[in-house]
């Protein structure tokens, strides 16, 4: 989604690892976006990008930055005065399907539909369906062998995953590490939007989910408990809980106790600004 940081520029170190041509896609793309979240707050600085992407050893072959994947030319001509279809083929409105209130002639969506359900999919239920499907219109154009994701969006990684496997495409889909600051706050575009304050405050969200790993692996393996732990902690820090679930690392189904390999996922509000964040624990 470009806006790039050392979280981003760690997948291009792994992908560099795994391959011997290497292509960036920097897009943000407006069908994951919902008519009142971010699309047109959202942090772009695409030269600064380009200059990261050649600060690191080894450099990448290909940065695919296509002005819109969405974009029925001939569908803004038959629809001149249709403000509504310019604004998206623009780039600054919602993607939505032609069946949809202002629609653009564009119908194909793709869903995977458990995995998309929970976790993010609540709160925003045409999220991974914008993901799934430029993923897809991503993995025609570019046509890759392997596929590096940051599991900082664990869903999604997981999401891909599944897409991938159900769909045929002959990709290996990598999940990578989170990459954490110094002082443990997860990278993420968004930080930017912090206030000082706001960002000490969220460093609730990385040491309560530490604390939850090292009471499991110390016994307690009661998930409501564990749960209510980290709701409690970052409340009390100012943040807005969307969700904290504790779910099976492939099925991303709720459980109830730590018996299996999971992963505490959880999104909080601090000020304006959403933040997701995830530890796996593998007992």
């Amino acid at each position: 989604m470009g806006y790039l940081h050392q979280g981003h520029i760690s997948l291009v170190r792994e992908a560099l690892k795994l391959t011997n041509l290497t292509v960036v896609s920097i897009y943000v793309n407006p069908g994951q976006f919902a008519p009142s979240e971010d699309l047109s707050t959202y942090p772009s600085d695409f030269h600064g990008d380009i200059s990261k992407l050649m600060s690191v050893p080894g450099g990448v072959d290909v940065v695919f930055h296509p002005t819109n994947l969405y974009d029925y030319e001939n569908d803004m001509k038959r629809n001149k005065n249709d403000q509504g279809v310019r604004k998206n083929l623009e780039g600054k409105g919602a993607v939505v399907s032609c069946l949809e209130e202002s629609g653009m002639g564009h119908e194909t969506w793709v869903r995977v539909e458990k995995l998309e359900n929970g976790l993010c999919g609540k709160s925003r239920p045409v999220f991974f369906r914008g993901v799934a499907t430029v993923v897809t219109k991503l993995f025609n154009i570019v046509e890759p062998d392997v596929a590096v994701f940051g599991k900082k969006d664990y869903q999604q990684w997981r999401i891909v995953q599944r897409m991938v496997r159900d769909l045929d495409f002959s990709i290996r889909i990598i999940g990578a590490e989170i990459l954490r600051d110094n002082d443990g706050l997860a990278m993420s575009s968004r930080n930017v939007h912090l206030s000082a304050e706001e960002r000490g405050k969220a460093l609730s969200i990385s040491r309560s989910l530490l604390g939850v790993k090292s009471a499991a692996e110390n016994g307690h393996i009661n998930c409501r408990e564990l749960r209510d732990s980290v709701i409690q902690a970052v409340s009390e820090a100012g943040g807005r809980i969307d969700y904290a679930e504790i779910v099976d690392q492939e099925s991303l189904q709720a459980v109830e106790e730590i018996n299996s390999p999971v992963v505490f996922c959880i999104a909080a509000w601090f000020g304006k600004v959403r933040l997701i964040d995830n530890i796996e624990i593998n007992l």
